[in-house]
């Protein structure tokens, strides 16, 4: 499969839990994986990621440090999918680099969005062009830097018999509303995995609930969620993203502060299940006229969650996009691989149905080997 032009895809996602990697062939409408891997982030490693996302101040030199450190990671896991699958380096054309998200801040008065992991040393580290800083160019054509995954959901999960809608559960949620006809539409519906992540880190010392178990032993706050619910991101229209810098623990622990009896901490887990349920199943029922709803990331493997999205979105199928023929896991990071074959080819991708950017762009900028 030499002759073939493979891509590599990379993502360090909002939870910060490990590298996503794929090896992947583009020969048809869906992509051809060839190879997965999930690469750990140390614990240090990944401490100092948080600390970098939830200050809005902090050293120049630990961002340098964690930023080379995380392309060392990125490069190495770059090199484990090619041992995995017995492909050599010069079998790639290229790598599309996500990097890790410690700041998104789109709507400011200078609007920027910062991934780290550099690229340069991913690009030295495996003999492969790299193209990274996918989201930066969509930002200064006046885009919000994301969601930019729903640009593969359009590509290979839309049907002209159907309408459809793609919601991707990481650490945040984004919703792909793609009708059989007419304009499709995406963007961060809120908070994912990330404040139940943050709970159970906190009163549990785990860095997930694994298939919503520890929230199937709390019951629902009503008020709480009413709480959570007030936000102001819900109640703005699309094109809109978001993450850390809004949706936090400090966030939710202020909003625990507000209630008039103390919860307990399965109670707390609990409700924001319910939470992330009910933000993701309202918007598809005020922006998605979807008959048919699919779902990837982390967030497909919380079954708690899952159970609450199909109970909440009754009159809809939902389903992982395994049914379509992608595992759940690896939709993200193949993502970035297909960006990175269409930036490689020098292609302007229309992003401004997803995020408001207003004029098509080539993304990110290309390391060459």
């Amino acid at each position: 499969m030499s002759n073939k032009q493979l891509y590599i895809g990379l993502i360090s996602g909002t939870s910060v839990d490990g590298i996503d990697c794929v090896l992947v062939h583009f020969n048809g409408a869906m992509p051809e994986l060839l190879a997965t891997h999930s690469h750990p982030i140390p614990g240090p490693l990944r401490a100092s990621v948080l600390e970098l996302c939830k200050r809005e101040s902090g050293s120049l030199r630990q961002l340098g440090a964690v930023s080379r450190q995380l392309g060392v990671l990125f490069a190495d896991a770059a090199n484990a999918v090619l041992a995995e699958s017995g492909h050599k380096a010069q079998d790639v054309a290229a790598i599309g680099s996500h990097g890790q998200t410690v700041w998104h801040e789109p709507e400011g008065e200078h609007p920027f969005t910062l991934q780290i992991g550099d690229p340069n040393t991913i690009a030295q580290g495996t003999g492969i062009t790299t193209i990274a800083d996918l989201r930066g160019r969509d930002l200064a054509a006046g885009g919000q830097g994301a969601p930019l995954a729903p640009l593969l959901h359009r590509n290979v999960f839309h049907s002209p018999d159907v309408d459809r809608a793609i919601v991707n559960i990481g650490g945040f949620g984004n919703i792909t509303a793609l009708p059989r006809t007419g304009a499709c539409l995406a963007f961060d519906t809120g908070p994912g995995n990330v404040l139940m992540d943050y709970w159970i880190e906190k009163n549990r010392q785990q860095n997930f609930d694994r298939n919503g178990e520890w929230a199937a032993t709390g019951q629902l706050s009503l008020e709480l969620l009413n709480l959570l619910l007030a936000e102001e991101y819900f109640s703005r229209l699309p094109p809109k993203s978001t993450g850390r810098e809004l949706f936090n623990g400090k966030w939710l622990e202020a909003r625990l502060a507000l209630l008039s009896n103390t919860l307990s901490a399965e109670d707390v887990q609990a409700t924001l299940v319910t939470f992330t349920a009910s933000t993701i199943v309202s918007d598809l029922a005020r922006y998605a006229t979807a008959q048919e709803v699919y779902v990837c990331g982390g967030g497909a493997h919380n079954a708690r969650l899952m159970d609450e999205i199909s109970k909440l979105a009754s009159d809809i199928s939902v389903h992982s996009t395994e049914k379509l023929g992608m595992n759940p896991d690896w939709v993200e990071a193949t993502a970035f691989a297909w960006m990175a074959q269409q930036t490689l080819a020098g292609k302007r991708i229309d992003t401004g149905d997803f995020t408001g950017a207003r004029t098509p762009v080539i993304l990110g900028g290309i390391y060459q080997a």
